[in-house]
C-alpha cells in the first residue's frame, strides 16, 4: 500500500543489510518508527509489545524469526535441538493468534529438510518470504471476493455510500498489503464504489482510531472515528449497513475470536439484521478446533494498557493516567463470537457461510479422516 505517495509494507527483509524490519506501530499515526529485527529477542519483544499486531502480521513476523534464529550472532551453530528451542519461544510469544503457530512451524519444517547450516538459513529465509507474499495474496483475494458483497449492497442503495463499521485495525498494517476486513473496502473504492466506513477507536489500544483512520486516510477512502459504545446506536439507526472485521483464531466450525469487543458488535448487528462478515485467510483458522469459547486461549495483557492513554498534546506523544492511580484493572484482549452470529466468511478461497459443513467444503484438503 501507499503511504505519502511511497510503496510500504509493516514488514520487510532488507536485502543490503540482510535485516528484517518493521514499522513500530506503537507510535503511529504520530510518528513513523521503523526497527530492526536482528534476534529472535528482537522478533519477540516486537509481536509481545505490539509493534507489530494482527494475526497474518504476526505470522509473518514469526516466520521471519526463524530466519533471525538461523542468523543472530549467538546460534551456537543451530543444531535441531537450538533451532527447535528458538521456534517454541517464538510461538510462546502471543498466545492467541493461530497465524503465528502457523508460520513459524512453517518455516521450522522446510529448515529441517536440509542439513547444511548456509542450507538452512538459504531456506527459512525463501520460505519466510514466500509465507509473507503469500499472505499479502491471500488478502488481495480476500478483497475481490468481498467487493461481491458491498456491490450488492450499493446496487440497493442506488449508488448511495455503503456504510461499513469495522472493529480493531484489521488493514494492511495488520497483514501484510489491503487487509482482511478492510480487503473487500479498499477493492470497492478502487473500483469507484461510495463507501463510508465507522471506525471503532477500539480501546484499549485505540488500533482503530490511531491505525485503521490512519490507513483509510491515507488512501482518501471517508471514514469517521466512534466510539466503542457508539455502534449499537447507529445500527438502530440506520446508519450501518454492514460489519466487517478480521480475526485472530477461528475454529472449523465457525467461532470466532477476535479484539476485545467484537462479539457485542456481533450481537447489535443480529438484532438490527445488519451482515456481519468476518474476513480471513486460511491461515488464520484452527482446523483442530470446534469450540472457541472452551479452546481458544484468551491473552490476558497488561493492565496498564487501560490505565494509560497515548496521545500527541503540543507535539509530543505523551501518556497519561486516566483512573484513580490505586484502582485495578483487567485487560482479557480477545472475545469469541459464536458462529450463530456470523453471516458468513470471506476468504481467499470464496465467501462460506460460518457452518463446519461450508467451510470444510471450501478448504477439503483441511478435512480430517
Amino acid at each position: 500500500m501507499k503511504v505519502d505517495g511511497k510503496e510500504m509494507r509493516p514488514i520487510w527483509f532488507d536485502r543490503a543489510t540482510e535485516t528484517v524490519q518493521v514499522i513500530d506501530q506503537r507510535f503511529l499515526p504520530h510518528q513513523l518508527v521503523i526497527e530492526d529485527l536482528k534476534t529472535v529477542d528482537d522478533v519477540i519483544r516486537a509481536i509481545k509489545e505490539m509493534y507489530v499486531r494482527g494475526a497474518p502480521l504476526i505470522g509473518a513476523t514469526g516466520a521471519l524469526g526463524v530466519y533471525v534464529s538461523l542468523v543472530q550472532k549467538n546460534n551456537r551453530g543451530a543444531d535441531d535441538n537450538y533451532l527447535q528451542a528458538e521456534c517454541d519461544r517464538l510461538k510462546n510469544a502471543r498466545p492467541t493468534a493461530m497465524n503465528l503457530f502457523w508460520g513459524v512451524d512453517r518455516v521450522r519444517d522446510a529448515t529441517l529438510k536440509e542439513t547444511d547450516h548456509d542450507a538452512r538459513v538459504k531456506a527459512a529465509l525463501a520460505e519466510a518470504l514466500q509465507v509473507v507474499e503469500e499472505e499479502a495474496v491471500n488478502c488481495e483475494k480476500i478483497g475481490r471476493h468481498g467487493l461481491a458483497v458491498i456491490e450488492e449492497i450499493s446496487r440497493k442503495k442506488d449508488g448511495r455510500p455503503v456504510n461499513i463499521l469495522t472493529h480493531c485495525n484489521a488493514g494492511w498494517l495488520a497483514c501484510v498489503e489491503y487487509g482482511t476486513a478492510t480487503a473487500p473496502i479498499y477493492t470497492a473504492f478502487d473500483n469507484h464504489i461510495a463507501v463510508h466506513v465507522w471506525v471503532d477507536e477500539t480501546r484499549p489500544l485505540n488500533q482503530g482510531s490511531r491505525l485503521t483512520a490512519w490507513e483509510l486516510g491515507k488512501h482518501g477512502i471517508p471514514h469517521t472515528v466512534i466510539t466503542d459504545n457508539a455502534g449499537g446506536h447507529l445500527m438502530q439507526r440506520g446508519m450501518v449497513d454492514l460489519v466487517i472485521v478480521g480475526t485472530d483464531r477461528t475454529t472449523r466450525a465457525g467461532d470466532v475470536a477476535n479484539k476485545i469487543g467484537t462479539y457485542l458488535k456481533a450481537l447489535a448487528a443480529r438484532d438490527n439484521n445488519i451482515p456481519f462478515y468476518v474476513a480471513l485467510p486460511s491461515s488464520t483458522f484452527d482446523w483442530d478446533i470446534t469450540d472457541g469459547l472452551k479452546d481458544i486461549p484468551i491473552e490476558e495483557r497488561n493492565p496498564d494498557e487501560i490505565r494509560y492513554v497515548q496521545g500527541l498534546s503540543n507535539g509530543k506523544v505523551q501518556t497519561v493516567l486516566v483512573p484513580p492511580e490505586m484502582s485495578p484493572a483487567a485487560n482479557p484482549a480477545f472475545d469469541v463470537t459464536p458462529a450463530r452470529l456470523v453471516t458468513g466468511f470471506i476468504t481467499e478461497r470464496g465467501i462460506c457461510s460460518a457452518t463446519e459443513a461450508d467451510i470444510m467444503a471450501l478448504f477439503p484438503e483441511k478435512v480430517i479422516d
